[in-house]
């Protein structure tokens, strides 16, 4: 099954064909009620509500106390280059609407680049369910929600007999039993496209999850130079492109994608930390040199073990 939402293409695969239908009305669900929590470009999302409330403590549905949850937790874990708080250095720019509206050309933009205010300043109260935003910080959790929505979702439509494949534009979740053999999954630069300058390669996977990340794809023009949608919170300017792609697997989609967005931040030095985390990966470089560390299988070989 596959259907646009949240402005990607979210695929589901099951073990048992009969679940599928069911499962497809779980996946929409869950993805709706995200879309109504966590958009940034909805002002009527709980997201903007608490952006709005600035600077004071704002109630918060389960799902956005997750998704921030998630998103605070990334920025930990990745040493602030996944940081939530990057969400105005993504608007100016140009990315501040849904990514099919952007424009694909345009003029220079009058924009100076400058370091993300900070993860930090983002006050959760996760038992309570309520955050303080501080004024003037805009918020992007979109790449963390979007791989929590599929760790989330897989989790919910899998049982003891039924196994559950959810890909959000390529970040994949996988729950329950694997068919045998294991989820065949090819990598390479685009999921909704077959082929790529620099090869695929076919893995498989029983358990975990995979996230891929790059420059590739969400790109626009202003002026002279090509942007993309990842942005080095150390500098408010899109990351350097050092890898076209970083596919990571890990024990989550969340984690995946932590990874993945990390290394591509990091550049030069994402192998040797993703070595440091024994987390498998794939690495594309601007010229098409392929690295992989941590057991990523190589030609010969499929199966990744996250």
């Amino acid at each position: 099954m596959e259907f646009a939402a949240l402005g990607t293409t979210a695929t589901l695969l099951v073990t048992d064909s009969r679940r599928l239908a069911a499962a497809g009305e779980i996946l929409r669900s869950e993805l709706n009620a995200l879309d109504r929590a966590c958009s940034r470009f909805r002002t009527d999302s709980e997201l903007s509500a608490v952006e709005r409330s600035a600077g004071r403590w704002t109630p918060v549905s389960p799902i956005l106390t997750d998704v921030l949850a998630a998103a605070l937790r990334a920025a930990r874990i990745s040493g602030g280059l996944v940081d939530p708080t990057v969400g105005r250095a993504v608007a100016d720019l140009g990315y501040d609407r849904d990514f099919a509206a952007v424009p694909a050309d345009g003029p220079e933009l009058p924009y100076r680049p400058a370091p993300a205010p900070g993860w930090w300043r983002i006050r959760l109260d996760v038992a309570r369910r309520r955050v303080v935003v501080p004024p003037g910080v805009r918020v992007d959790v979109g790449a963390t929600a979007k791989a929590w929505a599929a760790d989330h979702a897989a989790r919910s439509v899998a049982t003891d007999r039924c196994g559950a494949l959810v890909s959000l534009g390529g970040d994949i979740a996988l729950a329950g039993p694997a068919p045998e053999g294991g989820w065949l999954v090819v990598v390479g630069d685009d999921h909704a496209a077959a082929g790529s300058p620099f090869g695929e390669q076919a893995i498989t996977l029983a358990s975990g999850g995979l996230a891929t990340s790059g420059i590739t794809r969400r790109t626009w023009r202003r002026g002279d130079r090509t942007l993309h949608h990842i942005v080095d919170p150390r500098t408010g300017d899109v990351a350097p492109p050092f890898w076209r792609t970083v596919t990571v697997a890990a024990a989550s989609c969340l984690d995946a994608n932590t990874a993945s967005t990390a290394a591509v931040v990091r550049g030069a030095g994402a192998p040797g930390w993703l070595a440091t985390h024994r987390l498998p990966a794939r690495l594309v470089g601007r010229d098409g040199r392929i690295l992989r560390t941590a057991g990523w299988p190589g030609a010969r070989s499929r199966e990744v073990r996250a």
